[in-house]
């Protein structure tokens, strides 16, 4: 059977006495999306934060098609083709949109040595970009991010991880402040994001946006998966709340496995 993209095994994160995660398993398959879902407190944003390399594990390893690696900083994930949209979207509010879009991976014009920044490349990805995550009207990439609303700023942030190609997108809460087309725009980049060959783990509170483009659920409670294998395709949103909440127990130990 070949590796999957991502194994996080065996991991843990305590903070003092406070247990955050506890020996916590998670595949994500290669062209796979993995819904990740939990109430506030579950671990869910502590998870992904140990796999951006935001912060690290107590315990446990992280492999990459079978390799262990390891991965000390946001930098390191990035290397290891790991791109990491978080729900407050991590942009510079004094810079432009096309300048976050490309915020230390800007493409120079002319000699290397001379440095110049294309702008007019920069501009015209933003431009595309844009339209690609359904933000309909025309913001010019040069409009400082300060400027934006909330959604805007969300979309720009879903905008970049676009234009890198990276192996695994991890979208906290990726639709959180998004009007309707913003909302589709994203849902329809994790759709394609799969088909062109990537992986992502969509992080989200609403169950139906989940619902509508992921392979594979993963329910965490109390720092724990206690769901791993939900296919969304022989399962309802009911189902999985119970889970969620704890209402689908039924006394037996380890982890739930939906039918």
């Amino acid at each position: 059977m070949a590796e999957p993209l991502i194994r996080m095994a065996h991991i843990s994160k305590f903070y003092g006495r406070v247990r955050a995660l506890e020996d916590v398993d998670l595949t994500v398959g290669e062209s796979e999306i993995v819904g990740l879902l939990g109430d506030n407190g579950a671990g869910k944003s502590t998870l992904i934060k140990i796999l951006s390399g935001a912060i690290p594990p107590t315990s446990g390893d992280i492999f990459i098609r079978g390799r262990k690696v390891e991965i000390g900083s946001t930098t390191d994930a990035i290397a290891q083709g790991i791109e990491t949209i978080y729900q407050d979207s991590a942009l510079v509010t004094q810079l432009s949109i096309a300048r976050n879009l490309f915020l230390g991976r800007e493409p120079i014009r002319g000699p290397r040595l001379l440095n110049r920044m294309d702008h007019a490349a920069m501009d015209a990805v933003a431009r595309d970009l844009l339209k690609r995550v359904g933000i309909s009207k025309d913001i010019p990439p040069g409009t400082p991010i300060g400027s934006l609303s909330g959604g805007e700023r969300q979309a720009v942030a879903i905008a970049r991880a676009m234009h890198f190609d990276s192996d695994l997108i991890i979208l906290d809460e990726p639709t959180n402040n998004l009007g309707v087309a913003e909302t589709q725009g994203v849902l329809r980049f994790v759709r394609n994001a799969r088909d062109s060959g990537h992986s992502c783990i969509f992080i989200a509170h609403n169950i139906h946006h989940v619902f509508q483009v992921v392979d594979r659920i993963v329910v965490m409670r109390r720092g724990r998966v206690v769901a791993d294998d939900i296919d969304p395709r022989h399962t309802n949103v009911e189902e999985v709340e119970r889970i969620i909440t704890g209402m689908a127990e039924d006394g037996s130990a380890g982890v739930v496995r939906a039918q």
